[in-house]
């Protein structure tokens, strides 16, 4: 199986090594050859107690610095939007998650999530899409930490102008996507925003139809996981050299 098919599983550590929410220590693979066996003990809970892994359509709801290919055994929970298993340890790093293609990644979504609420609304502030360029062009070494900063300090006033309208998400994804802050951090934050937009949109559409909340609930249910579908697909290409 390949190591980006949505049935692959992750984890994500800090720089550390560390798991950023565990604090706990991983056993890092050595030159070619595994980590060593991370087991747990008791009730596979979620949340409280257990080895938490990601599959593909998943993957940005917990990025961090390092991501890890892991092998697991044994018991395993489905949570929905994380597994929970007994066992699990660390095959190899995945050196394609950096800088460049998680930057790239949110610019992705927050145009994707920009084209939506345009198809929509008619036409929106040019500023969002200046930041997402200008974060593509940084990503590429193509533009300066100067035009970055430049971009985030409109794409934010963008935002906050957009805040009662249906582009507030997309700009903030935009803004966000430009921003100097870690590009991990931009990459979940954009994911979680565009799966946010898609599932508005098509849950008021539904409503509008049926005219009952379970309509609304079930459409924006089958938007928010469509999304996150497109989106581990996406994240596949860039993580195997597929997309640049």
């Amino acid at each position: 199986m390949s190591a980006f098919e949505p049935d692959a599983r992750f984890k994500f550590l800090g720089a550390d090594g560390r798991s950023p929410y565990a604090d706990h220590p991983w056993p890092l693979p050595r030159g070619s050859g595994p980590g060593a066996w991370v087991k747990a003990k008791g009730p596979l809970v979620a949340c409280e107690n257990g080895i938490h892994v990601v599959t593909l359509p998943h993957l940005l709801v917990w990025a961090n610095d390092r991501l890890y290919t892991v092998e697991t055994r044994g018991e395993c929970v489905d949570a929905g939007n994380k597994l929970v298993v007994r066992e699990a340890r660390l095959l190899h790093r995945v050196e394609t998650w950096n800088d460049t293609t998680a930057r790239l990644f949110a610019c992705d979504c927050a145009e994707r999530a920009l084209r939506r609420v345009t198809a929509r609304h008619g036409k929106q502030d040019p500023r969002s899409w200046k930041a997402t360029r200008v974060a593509r062009k940084f990503a590429r070494g193509e533009a300066t930490r100067t035009d970055l900063a430049a971009a985030w300090a409109a794409a934010r006033d963008a935002a906050r102008d957009a805040a009662r309208a249906a582009a507030g998400a997309a700009a903030r994804d935009a803004a966000r996507a430009a921003a100097g802050a870690a590009a991990w951090a931009a990459a979940r934050d954009a994911a979680r925003d565009a799966a946010g937009v898609a599932a508005w949109d098509a849950a008021r559409a539904a409503a509008r139809a049926a005219a009952g909340a379970a309509a609304w609930d079930a459409a924006w249910d089958a938007a928010w996981d469509a999304e996150r579908e497109w989106q581990g697909a996406r994240l596949g290409e860039y993580l195997t050299g597929e997309r640049t």
